[in-house]
């Protein structure tokens, strides 16, 4: 099952991850099919970007979000009618 989840870098005590579309059976910090973003945990106010037509067209083919990144998709989906009304 393809899945679209956090992997993570950064250095110790300092974690970023970037949202990644990979296969189900791939390790966390393992290869991936396409990156949609970084989460940036430490970081005040808004600590993620996300391409949304991505992640919306692998959730449309049957990709399963983690609860993180689902998460951030429905946060973006929220912000971005606010965005183009602007």
């Amino acid at each position: 099952m393809v899945r679209i989840r956090l992997k993570r870098g950064g250095n110790k005590n300092n974690p970023v991850y970037r949202i990644v579309v990979a296969d189900g059976r791939s390790p966390r910090d393992g290869k991936f099919i396409e990156e949609l973003g970084t989460y940036q945990p430490q970081k005040a106010g808004t600590n993620f970007t996300l391409k949304l037509d991505r992640a919306q067209y692998w959730v449309g083919v049957g990709a399963q979000p983690s609860e993180t990144v689902a998460s951030f998709i429905k946060k973006a989906a929220k912000a971005a009618p606010a965005a183009t009304a602007a």
